[in-house]
């Protein structure tokens, strides 16, 4: 079993990162940072389903422009915490995968530290699981209170998906069918079924668990990819964010609970 689980989850370095890279005999592959919990690529079908920015920041120091970012425990500036939280910026650690003949599972955990004390007085463990199948990455965040206190807290998984062309891209599946003409941030009632990204590779369905009470939909347009150090010019141009999150509404664990949700993109 040692050898098969080598063979399907091996170390990567990563420009400065420790990585950890799933993958499957069909040829599909994920690769996470321990940085953040941070997946940088899933490829499927031979093609590369998320953006990761060229001038991302990779040596540890700065959260990670593209991929999918762990936003925890709280979501962009929504709180007196470092924005989208301080969860991207740690080194979390990695359990020993999960190998079956047709997927592989990995999942990774952040405990508090002192570190996080200083900004947060809690007492916590999250957990991020990636699964990998055939034409599948499913991503499951978990927060358990392991303190002696209730604490509340926002977040998402603020996944880029790649596309070829967001000026012909579109995502089905939400209030209407949504184009995107410039800069668009936008907060959704998540959906009741999976949406659909088309503009990519080839169209992508992405599902949430009812556990997320929203969906973000981003795209930085010209005038604010060009004003990002870590995006090219046209970095606007091949990615659309869709993030399954809790935004407006905390999730409040008492003492000893725990909350779970995920985000499922399946090639289609």
């Amino acid at each position: 079993m040692a050898d098969v689980a080598q063979a399907a989850c091996r170390p990567v370095h990563i420009q400065g990162l420790d990585a950890l890279q799933l993958s499957l005999p069909n040829g599909d592959c994920a690769t996470v940072a321990l940085h953040g919990a941070h997946v940088l690529s899933w490829v499927s079908g031979g093609a590369e389903r998320l953006y990761l920015s060229p001038l991302a920041t990779l040596d540890g120091s700065a959260a990670i422009r593209g991929g999918v970012p762990v936003c925890f425990p709280q979501f962009n500036q929504r709180g007196g915490l470092v924005k989208h939280g301080f969860a991207r910026l740690l080194a979390w650690t990695a359990d020993e995968p999960s190998i079956e003949s047709d997927r592989a599972r990995l999942t990774l955990r952040l405990r508090a530290s002192e570190r996080t004390r200083s900004q947060w007085p809690h007492e916590f463990e999250a957990t991020l699981t990636v699964e990998l199948s055939a034409g599948c990455l499913a991503l499951t965040l978990g927060v358990h209170n392991t303190g002696k206190q209730a604490f509340a807290f926002t977040g998402a998984l603020h996944s880029y998906f790649r596309v070829l062309d967001i000026h012909v891209a579109h995502l089905d599946g939400l209030a209407e069918p949504l184009h995107i003409h410039g800069e668009h941030d936008r907060v959704y009632a998540a959906a009741s079924r999976p949406l659909r990204l088309s503009g990519g590779p080839s169209p992508l369905r992405i599902e949430q668990s009812p556990e997320w009470a929203h969906t973000v939909v981003w795209n930085p347009g010209p005038m604010l990819s060009a004003a990002m150090a870590d995006l090219p010019d046209d970095g606007f141009r091949h990615t659309l964010c869709v993030e399954a999150a809790q935004v407006f509404d905390p999730i409040t664990l008492s003492p000893g609970a725990s909350w779970q949700a995920s985000q499922t993109c399946t090639v289609t």
